[in-house]
């Protein structure tokens, strides 16, 4: 385990949510801190799109307090500014927003801070610390490429919800799977999600 990790993850209302459901899974296992922020519409796709299962890690159960992994896992309200991760003095080590809806990317891309989720992005980008944000929608129109170049300008990484097929996918896990193998790798977290590309060549 990373000691010194703590990651947010912001958690937005585009489709996507079974991708933040398992990177927060991974990720508390791994790292001694992650912290969770649900926008509003965010709750409400994550009940709209998930299921609860016993066998698994699950959004909906963090939602109503019912699990948290071993206390690793900390849950702010997006209304709650008074937060530790608003502010510079206490910023996270890495942010992710998965899944990034296009409001939520146009607006920390503007650097309006409509709530905590958005605030901490903002704090990522002023202190200079890692932030990746994963879009999920198509098709994309001039003004989200506009605003995903400007992010990407500040050193942000765009890393849109887009699973590949080389390694034979047999499900929908598997698919979501190598999307999150991708933002562990920008993390520089090791995993064995998905067989990598031609590994007899590495």
């Amino acid at each position: 385990m990373i000691n010194n990790m703590r990651v947010l993850v912001g958690i937005s209302g585009a489709s996507g949510s079974i991708y933040a459901e398992r990177l927060i899974a991974e990720l508390a296992s791994r790292i001694p801190r992650v912290y969770v922020i649900f926008t509003k519409t965010g709750q409400q796709v994550c009940r709209h799109e998930l299921t609860i299962s016993d066998e698994r890690f699950s959004l909906l159960r963090l939602l109503k307090q019912e699990q948290n992994p071993d206390h690793v896992i900390r849950v702010f309200s997006d209304e709650d500014l008074f937060a530790p991760v608003a502010s510079g003095s206490s910023v996270p080590t890495h942010m992710v927003v998965l899944p990034c809806s296009m409001g939520c990317l146009a607006r920390i891309s503007c650097g309006i801070s409509s709530g905590l989720l958005e605030r901490a992005a903002d704090v990522m980008l002023k202190q200079k610390r890692p932030l990746i944000v994963c879009p999920r929608e198509t098709p994309l129109n001039t003004i989200h490429l506009r605003n995903m170049t400007s992010l990407s300008e500040m050193g942000v990484h765009i890393v849109p919800a887009m699973p590949a097929f080389y390694q034979k996918p047999s499900g929908i896990s598997d698919l979501v799977d190598f999307m999150v193998g991708r933002i562990l790798e920008i993390l520089n977290l090791d995993h064995q999600l998905y067989r990598p590309w031609n590994p007899r060549m590495r």
